[in-house]
């Protein structure tokens, strides 16, 4: 063929068609009339000579070429992007976009606070800031879609290879208490009073309450011993559970510091025992890292870092053509890690 048979708006067409599931959200989403996406569709189809989409049921479903034509399309539009960020790089941080990702957790309380600190030294960045569990934002460092994240889960092994994984803090994770709990009286419990309190925690398939009970048992605390009476499907929730006095838990020391500065909930001590998970920085080596990406590493990240963290152990010489990745199928809100 001598011309593409395609435009970056009939495959933005296509992303968003798969994305919304029909052709009237797509259009909803795009700002542009049904007719007008319908029009681009079958232009496409034409074009290529295959038909792209199902039309026999409510869904708009993709055909095995249309799912061939999104998969190239959406590493298409990345690239666009990130080409259009390397411009606006010109520009000296005077505009210009820097997108990070985080696992549920650290996105929640930790980003937040970093993310301001940065807008207040660049407020001609725009920042975005993707939270998801520690799987999926792994495969959005991968495929260049964040520039880096803070995870406190694992890699996926088969990416292990082609990010940076830095280890960059520790998150302690904190026995919380309602503060009406005999327990909140003493200054220690023992490792085995735990065996005696009635858990609230995360659903057993979360990222979170994996990573939880992986740590605890580095911990010499068996978790099968652990009482679980509730199950909620947020931080948020079973901090109010606690409070409550419904029972006891396991967050984030970072999720609970209005908390305790407030004297709502009590943190117990352990006798023996800090239970710690460490979060890491990850980053794509073989993407294009722009100057608001580098501004956030080396002005950003140090101020929370763990004790002889050195933000030099992320490379600083990229190639700006990036290494393509198979993305695999994830779910659209996983739990996070």
């Amino acid at each position: 063929m001598s011309d593409l048979p395609f435009t970056l708006d009939q495959l933005r067409i296509l992303k968003a068609i798969a994305a919304e599931g029909s052709f009237k959200r797509a259009a909803d989403s795009l700002y542009v009339s049904q007719p007008a996406v319908s029009l681009q569709v079958q232009n496409l189809e034409r074009q290529l000579d295959v038909p792209l989409f199902d039309r026999g049921g409510r869904r708009a479903q993709l055909t095995e070429a249309g799912y061939l034509l999104l998969s190239y399309g959406e590493k298409i539009l990345t690239l666009c992007q990130e080409t259009c960020r390397a411009i606006e790089d010109l520009q000296n941080l005077q505009g210009g976009t820097l997108i990070v990702g985080a696992s549920q957790t650290t996105g929640t309380y930790l980003l937040p606070r970093m993310i301001g600190l940065f807008r207040q030294q660049y407020p001609d960045v725009a920042v975005q800031l993707h939270v998801h569990s520690t799987r999926r934002t792994a495969w959005s460092v991968a495929n260049g879609q964040v520039d880096l994240a803070i995870i406190g889960g694992e890699v996926p092994s088969e990416l292990q290879d082609s990010l940076e994984i830095i280890p960059y803090a520790e998150d302690e994770l904190a026995l919380i208490l309602p503060v009406s709990h005999p327990f909140a009286k003493l200054d220690t419990i023992y490792k085995d009073d735990l065996y005696k309190l009635q858990f609230i925690a995360l659903d057993s398939q979360s990222t979170i309450r994996k990573v939880i009970d992986q740590v605890l048992t580095r911990c010499d605390i068996d978790t099968r011993r652990l009482k679980i009476e509730m199950e909620l499907n947020s931080i948020e929730a079973i901090k109010n559970a606690v409070q409550s006095g419904l029972g006891a838990a396991f967050v984030s020391i970072t999720a609970i510091t209005k908390e305790l500065q407030m004297g709502g909930l009590h943190c117990a001590n352990i006798e023996g025992v800090v239970v710690k998970r460490t979060l890491s920085v990850i980053v794509n080596p073989n993407r294009y890292r722009s100057k608001a990406a580098e501004a956030f590493i080396n002005e950003i990240l140090p101020q929370f870092a763990k004790p002889g963290w050195n933000k030099d152990v992320l490379k600083s010489q990229r190639p700006i053509v990036p290494e393509t990745f198979d993305e695999e199928e994830v779910t659209p809100h996983p739990a996070g890690g």
